[in-house]
């Protein structure tokens, strides 16, 4: 019987992919993948012989869906072959804006294949390290730009804030340029003025592809947001704003009044 293992190569692929994942890409009967650059697809090529991009699953203006369904459909249709081991590669973490690898671990493990996936080094990883904050400290809130927009959830201003997609708002198609409908960020710009001022700390903010390359990191007032398009692939950081109230109730029957940190 088959049996699938989903594995992440991390954003700077060589450099951030684990062990673990690497032992299950080489010693798999078949590797498929996704990877940004060509850097990567050469070593996973080297590793495995067997190696098979699923990139040519997006199609230019074809929707992300469809190349999600594609790839799921490519990826079972070689865990259901007699005894191969299918190890299927995403770049960054293969559970974070991957809709086809939970879609095929979860069909595999529906027809009574094997199937897991392992954790990887997803771009929000990056983010906290080269922007240099906790996301224990004050909180941090994470929404996709889009869904934020539509669905406008309750969050805490004064927790730390990332959006993801920021470069693609409000258009769910692949574009083989890497651009993008326009206008979406000075959309969500607006709407964040709603609850920050327009000297608000932001950063746009790009995850290294490179070990030896720099992120991009551009601090931007909010105000400013959305007077250039951003990359495609970029995420948005908002720092907290303002103080966070602590409930004096909860602090008494907590037993708190003497450890408590201030917010």
């Amino acid at each position: 019987m088959g049996t699938l293992v989903v594995v992440g190569t991390g954003i700077a692929s060589v450099a951030h992919t684990t062990l673990e994942a690497k032992g299950h890409m080489e010693q798999s009967d078949k590797l498929l993948y996704v990877v940004t650059d060509p850097v990567a697809k050469a070593w996973l090529h080297r590793l495995n012989p067997s190696a098979e991009s699923l990139s040519d699953c997006y199609q230019d203006g074809r929707h992300r869906r469809q190349a999600y369904r594609c790839m799921t459909d490519r990826i079972l249709s070689w865990v259901r072959r007699e005894g191969v081991t299918v190890c299927a590669a995403f770049y960054g973490h293969p559970g974070v804006f991957v809709d086809c690898s939970h879609a095929a671990v979860a069909q595999a493990r529906e027809e009574g294949f094997e199937a897991r996936m392992l954790p990887g080094v997803s771009a929000e990883d990056c983010l906290f390290a080269d922007l240099g904050f906790d996301p224990a400290k004050r909180v941090c809130q994470t929404f996709e730009a889009t869904d934020f927009l539509l669905r406008r959830p309750r969050f805490d201003p004064g927790s730390h804030l990332v959006i993801w997609q920021i470069g693609v708002i409000g258009d769910p198609t692949f574009s083989a340029t890497g651009t993008y409908r326009p206008g979406g960020l000075g959309i969500l710009r607006d709407v964040l003025l709603e609850d920050y001022p327009e000297d608000h700390e932001t950063v746009v903010y790009v995850a290294s592809q490179y070990a030896t390359a720099k992120p991009l990191i551009l601090p931007t007032p909010l105000g400013q947001l959305g007077e250039e398009e951003p990359p495609g692939i970029a995420t948005l950081y908002v720092a907290p704003h303002g103080p966070r109230p602590t409930d004096p109730e909860m602090v008494r029957r907590l037993g708190m009044e003497e450890s408590l940190e201030p917010a």
